[in-house]
């Protein structure tokens, strides 16, 4: 619940930073000079491209919410089995080795993408952070049926 707060709270303060950047971007346009005209559409496309990345972003965070909310009615969400560390971080070795197992699981079922958000998490538990966004962007799209055969 709190990681949602931030997540919406630091979305708040985008769009706030967005819309000013916009405005600021506006009036430079409307100076009308060719210097100040070009650096308008500059300050403009900013906003544009961040609210895009927000977007996607958001997108990627509900998809995958509701694919875990679906794994977890069907009781297929990985058990936390993980050591810890006297400070409750994940010990390294132990995630490769639960890594190991999903992996195994995702190459025997590559279509399967309750086996692929697994293997995301499992990603996540290793800290690889890219690997985990793309297999699970793998799964979402192997749920929504959009996913490119290979």
């Amino acid at each position: 619940m709190r990681s949602k707060i931030t997540y919406f709270l630091l979305a708040a303060v985008l769009v706030v930073y967005f819309f000013l950047a916009g405005t600021r971007g506006w009036i430079l346009i409307r100076d009308g000079r060719p210097v100040t005209v070009a650096f308008g559409i500059a300050v403009l496309v900013l906003p544009l491209i961040g609210i895009w990345f927000l977007w996607r972003t958001t997108q990627f965070a509900v998809r995958a919410g509701q694919l875990a909310r679906e794994l977890e009615a069907e009781g297929g969400l990985p058990e936390d089995e993980l050591r810890r560390t006297p400070a409750g971080r994940i010990d390294r070795d132990s995630a490769d080795e639960v890594f190991a197992r999903y992996q195994a699981e995702t190459e025997a079922a590559p279509q399967d993408w309750r086996s692929w958000f697994r293997l995301a998490v499992a990603y996540h538990d290793a800290r690889d952070t890219p690997r985990a966004r793309r297999a699970m962007q793998r799964a979402i799209a192997l749920h929504r049926g959009t996913a490119v055969r290979r």
